[in-house]
């Protein structure tokens, strides 16, 4: 057993507290690689913002569980080192069972997320006030969710979209004991969310019938990427091949984080960055092998991107 506390990190429940008093967000970025985990703590810290360091399900297999604790640690230090020591929580994303939720805290992490939205109503409330009753010994935080987002994210695939029910929220909350609920207002998981010609509108109305129901709990939306046009045409021009797709605007995601929406998503817009910025190394230097040669300008991109969500979208900017 690892406490996170030993490793430096902290849980959601105070920055989340601030976040919803003083109307922004905290950036949840996914990483699966040093690269990004870099990339990732640069730009907060530079902008002076909390952070949540995000992995999925996937991300630790691919990244392995041991070396991620000492990963997140490194974030730490590495905080300092650059020069503020800003907030950092690790977060497992979408977790899908008691057992991987249970080794993650295990493991060190400071968060968790039990998704059970896919299951009917009473399903998902036991399963998630199981979690709860097991992180919460170690005052670890955990997330649930209502309603489910369509599109594909890793192991998580979806068809169809269910807008959360205002009306089961207030007692979802009071069952289960939560300390923060993912809900589903019209964002999308993935790359490939809205087709031109769609208009991408998150639902406010809901979310504002939900803050009434549940006035100051802390409101999480996933797969709240942009898809940034210019850099799929930019993928496109150095040899991609990217279906025309459009994200969720960024305007709608800053009126949202004004609210009691106090953790937002952000994974497929790291992902288009980085794959630009190393497709445009390959066409422009096609003798180059070094690694460090395309994996550093998808770092610094990457870097850019997240100061960009930080400062103009989430509102965290000198919120450390």
């Amino acid at each position: 057993m690892t406490s996170y506390k030993d490793l430096g990190l902290v849980n959601s429940r105070e920055i989340f507290a601030k976040a919803v008093k003083g109307g922004y967000a905290i950036p949840a970025f996914n990483f699966n690689n040093m690269e990004q985990m870099q990339a990732i703590i640069q730009a907060c810290v530079e902008t002076k913002s909390p952070v949540i360091l995000q992995v999925s399900s996937g991300a630790r297999k691919y990244a392995n569980q041991t070396l991620l604790r000492y990963m997140a640690q490194g974030a730490v230090e590495y905080a300092k080192e650059l020069g503020y020591n800003i907030p950092i929580v690790l977060h497992l994303d979408h977790g899908d069972s008691f057992e991987l939720c249970k080794s993650c805290v295990e493991y060190g992490f400071s968060s968790v997320m039990i998704d059970g939205s896919h299951l009917p109503y009473d399903e998902n409330v036991a399963l998630t006030k199981k979690v709860v009753e097991f992180a919460h010994q170690y005052d670890v935080t955990v997330e649930g969710e209502l309603g489910v987002l369509a599109g594909v994210e890793d192991d998580v695939k979806a068809e169809s979209h269910t807008y959360t029910r205002p009306e089961e929220v207030e007692d979802f909350v009071k069952k289960t004991g939560v300390d923060s609920l993912a809900i589903s207002i019209g964002t999308s998981h993935g790359a490939y969310k809205f087709k031109p010609g769609q208009k991408p509108e998150i639902r406010l109305d809901i979310l504002h019938e939900i803050e009434k129901r549940i006035p100051g709990f802390p409101i999480v939306l996933h797969g709240s990427s942009s898809v940034p046009q210019d850099i799929v045409a930019e993928i496109n021009h150095y040899g991609g091949a990217l279906k025309d797709s459009i994200g969720i605007p960024e305007d709608q995601l800053r009126e949202a984080s004004k609210s009691a929406v106090c953790k937002i998503n952000i994974d497929s817009d790291g992902r288009l960055a980085m794959t630009a910025a190393v497709r445009k190394v390959f066409v422009e230097k096609p003798e180059e092998f070094d690694p460090r040669k395309y994996l550093g300008p998808a770092r610094e991109k990457l870097k850019e991107l997240y100061k960009h969500k930080v400062v103009n979208v989430l509102g965290s900017e000198n919120k450390a």
